[in-house]
């Protein structure tokens, strides 16, 4: 979860590793810290909160190499004491910034606390600072090796010492770490993104190996000391700017980015669906093997995935189960080559969906991953990738990355029908002509005028929200229940609108809102049973329907239009009114909304 960046190189570090901290903040803002090698010194700089607390108490530095960190809290509270870097005792002499959890801290700290070594924080990262320093017989490498050698858990981490001011120690288990290599400087992260404006020269860092950082190369070696050569690569992602681009927010600035970003990952897909096939490693005879499609994936994915089956099923005509990752790689789960085990995950780091992943492979499963960021940890294991073109996503709750997630898992879905002989031509051709509208229909609903302020303004002290809706409805239901958790704090809860008179009926009185996705489709007349029932219980019902679909403003308190549309299509434009609705009542509260409490944008531990 957390963001490492490390320098080494010719121009000041510092300015450097905070426009990487920039980049990476995302990944956690309850504190952050730079680490400078400095005048035979480590010159060290925290702060809690976010980053621009940090930057307001540095100072000027002509130091050329240096680390800094960003902080999603795992193992200690949010305070000074626990921010990265975290320091050896031994007058200091080495930092470490770390992302991940190591397991067995406790040990290694009553075993180090036993030998001498003082601990100033709560943190699990600490212990690793204090291996380091025990190691240390002036081979930075070496001691950086035995020191993951006694770790237990998943983690990359980046070690300064004020011996090496021209180099930085780094490794991962289980955790990204990616190296980018400029004209006589070098960075280390947990993702391209944060040097992407300065070289797209990458050199990718696997597991249990180390890296040694100096001024425009990386060296790479076992911990055993045996040197290897990784191969460079030139990443095929622009750069783009970090800005609002006149929004107040990211997140503003992402929900009106959903039409370029469906576009973008749509180009070309849907006019040749056989090259989508060939993409995801399949073609026609490979296509009629494949008994099961599992989609493996977590919060926002796994939402797109459970929109994802409907047209697996609809038009592919295969079965299709979509898992929580972090639960089927615990499960006995039978797969084989006749399992298409699709990996949806916006970061392609996510910890679980990784560890589903690699199971699925284990146990022969044909493997494919979906996602948002091209050489990332899962399109290297999976057997082949597709990505969204979604563009970087600043905010921390998912909004554009979803639809493009569910516009590429249509399309997917499409190809294995045709190839398949699951869906006949002229259907066929009519959804391809759907799907290719469905970036004009999101603007189109974007530039309307929608009652969403005045809908906000009456329920944003609401202590509780129900959502409701059937077939793809639902999932849509699921994610805008999860919006609106995530960034206004509401109890939220998403019920299959079905399901609603076994129980969840009970929460429903005079004060809840309760918000029902009524678009068109085969159980749009029962979704209406369902309002009724609502409504018979007092509950005040903002409906979201299809375009022209004026019988059910007589049932409902208040209701938002979205374009006509295929059902399943109709169903995902459903989510843009959730994300906005979502997104004014927390303005409404007063809340950062790119910056929500207690979440990172990503999961890269368990």
């Amino acid at each position: 979860m957390c963001g490492l960046i490390g320098y080494v190189g010719r121009r000041p570090a510092q300015d450097v590793i905070v426009a990487g901290l920039v980049r990476l903040e995302y990944r956690g803002y309850d504190s952050s810290g730079v680490c400078l090698l400095e005048d035979g010194r480590l010159a060290h700089t925290r702060a809690v909160g976010p980053l621009d607390r940090l930057r307001a108490q540095l100072t000027p530095s002509t130091a050329t190499a240096g680390m800094g960190h960003t902080r999603w809290a795992t193992h200690g509270r949010v305070c000074l004491e626990n921010a990265h870097p975290l320091t050896s005792c031994r007058d200091e002499e080495c930092a470490v910034v770390l992302n991940g959890i190591v397991e067995n801290f406790a040990h290694l700290r009553a075993r180090l606390e036993a030998r001498g070594h003082v601990f100033r924080s709560e943190t699990d990262a600490e212990a690793v600072a204090h291996l380091v320093e025990e190691n240390y017989d002036g081979d930075l490498a070496r001691a950086v090796a035995a020191a993951a050698r006694e770790l237990e858990g998943h983690y990359a981490f980046i070690v300064a010492h004020r011996d090496h001011p021209d180099r930085l120690v780094a490794t991962r288990h289980e955790c990204p770490l990616v190296v980018g290599l400029g004209d006589g400087e070098a960075w280390l992260a947990s993702t391209i993104a944060a040097f992407r404006a300065e070289t797209a020269v990458v050199q990718h860092v696997e597991d249990d190996e180390l890296v040694v950082l100096e001024a425009g190369a990386a060296r790479f070696c076992t911990y055993s000391g045996l040197p290897h050569a990784r191969a460079a690569t030139v990443a095929d992602w622009a750069d783009e700017v970090c800005d609002k681009d006149g929004h107040d927010t990211f997140m503003s600035k992402e929900i009106h980015e959903q039409p370029d970003a469906v576009a973008r990952t749509l180009a070309g897909r849907l006019d040749d669906r056989s090259l989508l096939l060939a993409e995801a490693g399949l073609d026609r005879d490979s296509s009629t093997t494949i008994e099961r499609v599992t989609v493996v994936a977590c919060g926002t994915a796994y939402h797109a995935g459970l929109v994802g089956r409907y047209a697996f099923e609809d038009w592919a005509g295969v079965a299709c189960d979509v898992e929580i990752a972090s639960e089927w790689r615990y499960r006995s789960v039978k797969v084989d080559a006749r399992t298409l085990v699709i990996a949806v995950t916006q970061s392609g780091e996510t910890a679980d969906t990784l560890a589903a992943l690699r199971q699925a492979r284990a146990r022969g499963a044909r493997t494919l991953a979906l996602t948002n960021t091209p050489g990332s940890q899962v399109s290297r294991e999976a057997d082949a990738t597709i990505l969204t073109y979604a563009g970087i996503e600043m905010g921390v709750a998912a909004t554009k990355t979803f639809t493009a997630q569910s516009a590429l898992l249509f399309a997917l879905a499409l190809a294995l029908g045709e190839a398949r002989g699951a869906i006949d031509g002229t259907y066929a051709k009519r959804l391809i002509a759907e799907l290719g509208e469905f970036p004009r229909l999101v603007a189109r609903f974007l530039r309307g005028d929608h009652p969403l302020d005045a809908i906000a303004g009456r329920y944003y002290d609401a202590p509780y929200f129900f959502f409701l809706g059937r077939h793809a409805g639902y999932p849509v239901c699921v994610e805008g229940a999860l919006k609106l958790k995530e960034i206004s704090y509401i109890p939220s809860e998403a019920y299959a609108a079905g399901e609603m008179k076994h129980g969840p009926i009970a929460l429903i009185d005079e004060a809840t809102p309760v918000v029902c996705v009524a678009t068109d489709g085969h159980v749009h007349d029962k979704v209406l049973s369902n309002i009724q029932e609502t409504r018979a219980r007092g509950g005040r019902v903002i409906a979201i329907a299809g375009d022209g679909n004026e019988a059910i403003q007589h049932l409902v308190d208040d209701v938002i239009y979205v374009p006509r549309a295929a059902p399943l299509i109709q169903a995902v434009l459903a989510v843009v009114p959730l994300q906005l609705l979502a997104y004014r009542i927390a303005l409404l509260r007063g809340l950062d909304v790119d910056r929500p409490r207690n979440l990172a944008k990503t999961v890269t531990v368990e």
